[in-house]
């Protein structure tokens, strides 16, 4: 028997969409600009800057570029002071058709519109 030569016409693959938990401190992010060594600079749903660390189970296996939509969970323990900024961890980023789907049912609040974040 010989191999088909043509590809298998994939199917429309459902996909669950991951939802920040309020209760336990997550929000939407931005990542405004990158620092190097795994940190960044993210603009929250909250109207606050904090410095993002990725998370060590996603480090190496998810590549994160300026402008991506991510969840954050922000450090309780580790407040802003003056002149610094408030802490926050990386753990999800959003792929190109998750934020499509969530741009489409209104759930990204609108500050986080990347031409609306002041820089």
């Amino acid at each position: 028997m010989t191999k088909k030569k043509h590809k298998e016409a994939q199917q429309a693959q459902s996909f669950r969409i991951k939802f920040p938990r309020r209760k336990d401190g997550e929000m939407f992010g931005r990542i405004v600009e990158i620092l190097g060594n795994e940190r960044m600079r993210v603009f929250c749903e909250d109207k606050v800057y904090r410095l993002g660390r990725v998370r060590g189970k996603i480090k190496k296996r998810v590549w994160m570029r300026q402008g991506d939509l991510v969840l954050i969970s922000s450090w309780d323990w580790e407040t802003q002071t003056a002149g610094k900024l408030g802490k926050c961890e990386i753990f999800w980023r959003y792929r190109a058709n998750e934020i499509a789907w969530l741009e489409r049912n209104r759930k990204v609040p609108e500050i986080l519109d990347i031409n609306n974040i002041p820089l």
